[in-house]
C-alpha cells in the first residue's frame, strides 16, 4: 500500500532531495518532492506542519542484559568513580537468566526506543562471556535489533587469565558466533583488553569477514582510535579522551568517530570534543550506549540535546549525526536518509523544526513514527 505524507513544515532528508511531501511504498521511500506535483497513492497523511526527519539510527547499544546496576548508579552520583568492573555484574545476572528472560528484555527496549523515533538499531553480545551464552545472546539480540555485533572481548571474566581469555574470543568463541553476527567489537581500554590483545581480536574477526567496530578512549587517552584507524574500523565509540593526533587520524579516516554523551554524563566524565572534530573534518555519529549500568537510556532525542547545549554542535549537524551519521558508522546507505529507495523510516515531531530538539529540551516531542513504511506510533 502507498501512502502520500503531505503538510511537512520542514522536512530534513540528509540528501539532495527536498520538498513538502513523500510517497511511502510498501517498505521504502517511492518519491519526495512538492505536493502539488505528488503521485496518487492509497492513503494520505497530512502532519499539518510538523517537521519530518528520518528515524534515529542507534548504532551502539547493549541490550542483552539482565540484572539492575542501580545501586552502582548511585554511588557514582556520591563520588565513586567509573571503571569497566561493573560490567561482570551483568554478566553474572544475564548468565542465570532464561532465553525467555533476555529476550523480552531486549524486546521491551527496542519498542521503548521506538517510540521515541529509533527505527533501527545495533546492539551487542558482551554480558555472556563464554561460548554459549555469547551464541544465545547473538542469537536472541539477532530477533529484534537490525545490526548484531560480537562483543566478547568486552571484559576479561574475573578470575581467568586474560591472555587465555583473548585466544578464547578470537577462536572457539569467535568461529560459534561469526555466523550469527555483522561485526566485532572489542573494548581497547585499561581494565579491559590491551592494544596487542585488542588487535588480536579484531584482526581474527575481519579474517572471519566481520567489520569492525572499537570501544575507545572511554576512561583517558589511549589505543583505541589508532587501532581503530589502523585496521579499517568502520566505527571507534565514545572518542571522551583525544589527543590532537587522534583527531587528525579520524579527520584523515573512514572511521567514524560514535559519541556516546549519555554515557559521559552517567559517569560523570567529560563530554567529546565533537566540535574539534567536525571542524577536522572526522565524521561523527550520536548514539545512546543503552546499557544497565553507564547509560540506561534510549532516548536519541536527549543525546542530540545533550550534543547541541553542551557540545557545540549545531542541531542540524547532531541530527544528521543521529542519522545519517550512525548509519555511515554501520556502512548503511538505505537508512538515515530520506530518498527514494530508502527504506521508509520517519520521524514526525510534534513541532515545526528540528531546532525544537533543543530548543525545548526534555519535552516529548515525537508525534508519528514510521519503520519500514508501519506505522508504529
Amino acid at each position: 500500500m502507498s501512502v502520500l505524507i503531505t503538510g511537512i513544515g520542514e522536512l530534513t532528508t540528509n540528501t539532495e532531495a527536498a520538498g513538502d511531501a513523500l510517497v511511502i511504498d510498501g517498505e521504502q521511500i517511492a518519491w519526495v518532492g512538492n505536493a502539488q506535483n505528488a503521485p496518487a497513492a492509497d492513503e494520505r497523511v497530512d502532519v499539518e506542519g510538523r517537521a519530518v526527519l528520518p528515524g534515529w539510527v542507534d548504532s551502539h547499544t547493549h541490550l542483552v542484559f539482565a540484572g539492575d546496576r542501580t545501586a552502582e548508579f548511585g554511588a557514582r552520583m556520591a563520588g565513586k568513580p567509573y571503571t569497566a568492573g561493573g560490567i561482570a555484574v551483568t554478566v553474572n545476572a544475564t548468565r542465570q537468566a532464561t532465553d525467555a528472560e533476555l529476550a523480552e528484555v531486549v524486546r521491551k527496549h527496542v519498542a521503548e526506543a521506538l517510540k521515541q523515533g529509533t527505527t533501527f538499531i545495533e546492539t551487542k553480545t558482551g554480558y555472556g562471556l563464554n561460548v554459549p551464552d555469547e551464541v544465545r545472546s547473538a542469537r536472541i539480540a539477532a530477533e529484534h535489533a537490525d545490526e548484531i555485533t560480537f562483543l566478547g572481548a568486552h571484559l576479561v571474566p574475573p578470575g581467568e587469565d586474560a591472555d587465555t581469555y583473548v585466544d578464547l574470543v578470537r577462536g572457539e568463541m569467535l568461529d560459534a558466533v561469526a555466523p550469527l553476527v555483522r561485526w566485532a567489537d572489542v573494548f581497547c581500554e585499561k581494565g579491559a583488553f590491551d592494544y596487542d590483545q585488542s588487535k588480536a581480536v579484531l584482526e581474527a574477526a575481519q579474517a572471519k569477514g566481520l567489520g569492525l567496530r572499537v570501544h575507545g578512549n572511554q576512561l583517558g587517552e589511549g589505543p583505541g582510535v589508532r587501532l581503530a584507524v589502523e585496521l579499517g574500523a568502520a566505527s571507534v565509540d565514545h572518542c571522551t579522551y583525544l589527543s590532537q593526533e587522534d583527531i587528525d587520524a579520524l579527520a584523515s579516516s573512514q572511521t567514524v568517530a560514535t559519541l556516546l554523551p549519555a554515557c559521559d554524563l552517567s559517569t560523570r566524565q567529560s563530554l567529546p570534543p565533537a566540535r574539534a572534530l567536525l571542524d577536522a573534518g572526522a565524521t561523527v555519529a550520536l548514539a545512546s550506549n543503552c546499557n544497565p549500568g553507564s547509560s540506561y537510556t534510549s532516548s536519541m532525542a536527549f543525546c542530540v540535546t545533550t550534543a547541541v547545549l553542551q557540545m557545540r554542535m549545531t542541531v542540524e549537524e547532531a541530527v544528521w549525526a543521529a542519522t545519517a551519521g550512525g548509519a555511515q558508522s554501520l556502512k548503511r546507505d538505505d537508512v538515515g536518509v530520506i530518498r527514494p529507495g530508502a527504506r521508509a523510516d520517519l520521524h514526525v515531531l510534534d513541532a515545526p523544526s528540528i531546532t525544537h530538539l533543543a530548543y525545548r529540551p526534555g519535552v516529548p516531542l515525537t508525534h508519528s513514527v514510521w519503520r519500514r513504511g508501519e506505522r508504529s506510533l
